[in-house]
């Protein structure tokens, strides 16, 4: 129960930020939906194995290159889920910012009912 009150959470956040940012398109919930299946497929499978590669790139720049990361990563979500558009590296690092800020607000208020 608590991985579908996650995922719908996840979800809505995509909903806000995408309606907060304009150069961010979602068709609906059930692409936001499966936009947070994706994003969360990517982070676990595909992001450590990036970021292992980039380690030394990223301990150079004190770790800011993993917003890089996420904003690619982002962009590659668009290209897998149809419905889903972002207008640009800059809207995909914005995006990935808003996103992470949005989730963990209502990941907070959410998970209250969870943690009693």
């Amino acid at each position: 129960m608590n991985t579908i009150i996650n995922w719908l959470l996840q979800a809505i956040a995509i909903l806000i930020t995408a309606y907060v940012l304009p150069g961010i398109s979602v068709d609906g919930i059930v692409v936001a939906l499966i936009l947070a299946v994706i994003l969360g497929a990517i982070n676990t499978f595909i992001k450590p194995i990036l970021v292992i590669l980039t380690l030394p790139i990223t301990v150079v720049t004190l770790g800011l290159f993993l917003l890089v990361i996420n904003a690619l990563l982002v962009m590659l979500a668009s290209a897998v889920v149809p419905g889903f558009a972002v207008a640009g590296f800059w809207w995909a690092l914005l995006f990935a910012l808003v996103l992470s800020v949005i989730s963990s607000i209502l990941h907070k208020f959410g998970g209250k009912a969870n943690n009693s």
